[in-house]
């Protein structure tokens, strides 16, 4: 592999308000926009919140304090994911350890209400940071997360991302021990990235009744240069 990037440009802050797919909406978090219905879809469900870095909210006033000094910072970057047929904000996430200077961006903070779990709104909003990512001319694009989290570990693999390992004993988290588990994609797998989520995004890949024809995990298996051996797709 050719080193030399004399004639590479580092890539831009992210700085969009907004982006629309085919079946989901990202929208900048805004605390009056997006506060009360967030809490609302993520009420009654902590578990949710077992590997984020802050404890579950149990009040509106609580979660809109949160949010608004969220939404004021520049990294983390925090956007909600809408589900554009109702408007309802259903989940947020973030870019963040945003380096230009080294072409990197992490897509994190991923706290998704069991409505929008396991949807194609939801698959397709990951699908839209990251293609926002490699457009802007980011090379690499990351996704960490607590080695117990098994089903964030799936989530990476399916959607692409290539197993790097765990660095053991990364930090401590709510008085826990966290291991972290290491996935990335970098822009040379991004063509053919694209064309797996082309494909499995098409309305043909669903019938009906909305279920997949052709799973996502099994088209991006043929980019991913390594699986995570914990882990299916």
């Amino acid at each position: 592999m050719d080193a030399n990037l004399a004639n590479w440009t580092p890539p831009p802050l992210p700085d969009f308000q907004g982006i629309t797919g085919r079946y989901a909406r990202i929208e900048k978090l805004d605390p009056d926009q997006h506060a009360t219905r967030l809490f609302q879809a993520f009420h009654g469900h902590d578990h949710i919140w077992h590997y984020i870095p802050v404890k579950p909210f149990h009040s509106t006033a609580q979660f809109y304090k949160w949010v608004s000094v969220q939404a004021k910072s520049a990294d983390p970057l925090f956007y909600a994911v809408v589900d554009p047929m109702t408007n309802k904000p259903l989940g947020l996430f973030s870019f963040l350890r945003i380096a230009p200077e080294h072409g990197s961006i992490e897509l994190g903070y991923i706290v998704f209400s069991p409505a929008l779990q396991k949807t194609v709104i939801a698959t397709e909003a990951m699908y839209l940071m990251m293609k926002w990512a490699f457009d802007a001319g980011y090379r690499r694009f990351e996704w960490k997360c607590d080695a117990a989290n098994l089903p964030s570990r799936r989530a990476a693999q399916r959607l692409g991302l290539s197993y790097e390992g765990i660095f053991r004993q990364a930090s401590v988290v709510k008085g826990r021990n966290r291991d972290t588990a290491w996935f990335a994609a970098i822009d040379k797998e991004w063509m053919a990235l694209s064309e797996a989520f082309d494909v499995w995004l098409d309305p043909a890949n669903f019938d009906q009744s909305g279920q997949q024809k052709e799973r996502l995990g099994n088209l991006t298996s043929l980019v991913r240069v390594a699986s995570d051996p914990s882990v299916t797709s």
